[in-house]
């Protein structure tokens, strides 16, 4: 059944094997941030289920119409998954924006993204070739790469779709099966991405779907003896835990983990393009990004002004209803994740901080019911405060001066995190010393927030371990091996 025509509190049922199996006794809320009110239930899976899953992955990917199939043919599959999504875009857009309040406008963007991340991998999949390698001695030595076999896909509640798109395309395309463990906040969009993946045509078993909690199915899942890889994105405490599982498994993992990204201005900014950039990359999707620009640095010459037209200008944006017309920021995606942006912003006038706008719910009575919260801006703060070194997840913008580029690299690197960076400047040479220097996986110049499935994505320090999209996103659910030929 299409999530389109469910009634609310409908039960939403695993996907184990191909067949859709209910598990009442646990379910939990899904709850829509705009309203409050309950979109649906939710089934969480046991330790039962995931051992379920776990064998029928390794059912279906051992059987030969899997195992050997052809990638042109596997590369169909992932395109009929694509038409699928496009087919239900408007379904699969939906479900996002209520369970975790992005705009509509983003969230029919991020379907039309994760539709594309299929497409991709299915033109990686048929062209992806191995390798002959240089002989030392009589004979032919080549390298293949095989599927790790079952993997798990563990996605967060900030992009759903495109986080699932990210992991199940590339895995499926490199040959294994797939447990798909979405944020329990998210369930939905997965489900729905397995209902169009089977009406695609791939086979049951390939790709399974697991809702619950972190804490039970989603730590079976990591510790299961059955599992060969985990592919996850999400809190940095979390991907601690995950990594030292899979230490005694010793098994690889990627993890795409916080961040506290540095966003800069000199001098000789293109300051109105640069003010666009600086909102868009704080504040779309409510600040809830790995990569949002959360620590403004602005050269101490042009601070005041730039400051000033920041404020006004951000100062305009539509918090709304996701669903209404012209809403440029919706609500926090849980009411709990609302209450600690709340209390790190009171962290910050107990540090010193100044609230230069925001810092409070809406006053608005159409928004009252939801977990609202408005663009936020701090100054006075230095490199200490904890709303300027912890990660916030919010669309809560730090604001420090710096005087030279020394200045400048010293304060950006000076954290735990080092996911991205953003520089805004004319000067090219400084430009490129500057990105080579930041301790950071992606460096956007004069720009912000630019992605790319073709370009390898990952953090640097205690943002991620591994690199997803892009070629090596593929090779990511691949190990290589040796073959040699006597001649």
């Amino acid at each position: 059944m299409s999530a389109a025509s469910e009634t609310p509190h409908a039960l939403k049922p695993l996907l184990i094997a191909g067949e859709w199996i209910a598990a009442p006794g646990q379910a939990f809320e899904s709850i829509n941030p705009a309203t409050g009110q309950t979109n649906f239930l939710i089934s969480a899976a046991s330790e039962a289920h995931v051992d379920q899953a776990v064998e029928s992955a390794w059912n279906a990917v051992r059987q030969p119409a899997w195992r050997d199939m052809l990638p042109h043919k596997r590369a169909a599959l992932l395109r009929a998954i694509a038409d699928g999504m496009d087919r239900h875009a408007d379904t699969l857009a939906r479900l996002q924006m209520i369970e975790n309040g992005k705009v509509q406008a983003e969230c029919r963007a991020q379907v039309a993204s994760a539709s594309a991340t299929f497409r991709y991998y299915a033109g990686v999949c048929e062209t992806l070739t191995a390798e002959v390698t240089p002989p030392r001695g009589d004979y032919l030595s080549m390298t293949q790469y095989e599927p790790y076999g079952v993997v798990a896909a563990i996605t967060p509640w900030n992009s759903p779709m495109t986080m699932e798109a990210q992991k199940v395309a590339p895995a499926l395309a490199a040959g294994n099966a797939v447990i798909l463990k979405p944020s329990e906040v998210t369930s939905s969009p997965a489900l729905e991405l397995g209902r169009i993946a089977l009406e695609a045509g791939l086979p049951p078993g390939i790709l399974n779907v697991v809702t619950g909690l972190g804490a039970t199915a989603g730590k079976r899942l990591v510790e299961h003896p059955g599992v060969r890889m985990v592919s996850f994105t999400g809190g940095t405490a979390s991907g601690r835990a995950i990594a030292r599982a899979a230490a005694d498994k010793l098994m690889p993992v990627a993890l795409e983990l916080g961040g506290k990204s540095p966003h800069i201005v000199f001098a000789d900014a293109a300051q109105d393009a640069a003010i666009d950039a600086v909102i868009g990359g704080i504040f779309e999707g409510s600040g809830q990004s790995c990569v949002a620009g959360s620590r403004l640095y602005v050269q101490r010459g042009i601070a005041q002004a730039f400051i000033e037209q920041l404020v006004a200008r951000a100062g305009r944006l539509k918090v709304g209803l996701p669903d209404a017309a012209g809403a440029q920021m919706g609500p926090i995606a849980s009411f709990a994740h609302r209450d600690k942006i709340e209390g790190m912003v009171g962290t910050a006038l107990e540090d010193g901080g100044e609230i230069l706008l925001g810092g409070r719910r809406p006053d608005s009575d159409a928004l009252r019911a939801g977990a609202f919260y408005l663009p936020t801006i701090l100054g006075r703060l230095d490199g200490n405060a904890r709303v300027v070194r912890e990660e916030i997840f919010g669309p809560v913008l730090c604001v420090l001066p710096f005087d030279d580029e020394e200045d400048l690299v010293a304060q950006a690197n000076d954290s735990a995190y080092g996911l991205a960076a953003g520089i805004w400047t004319a000067d090219y040479r400084r430009a490129w010393r500057v990105a080579r220097r930041l301790e950071a996986g992606s460096v956007w110049i004069n720009t912000y927030k630019q992605l790319s499935i073709a370009t390898p994505f990952g953090g640097f320090k205690q943002s991620g371990i591994g690199r997803e999209k892009g070629l090596s996103g593929l090779r990511l659910y691949q190990q290589s091996k040796g073959i040699y030929w006597g001649l």
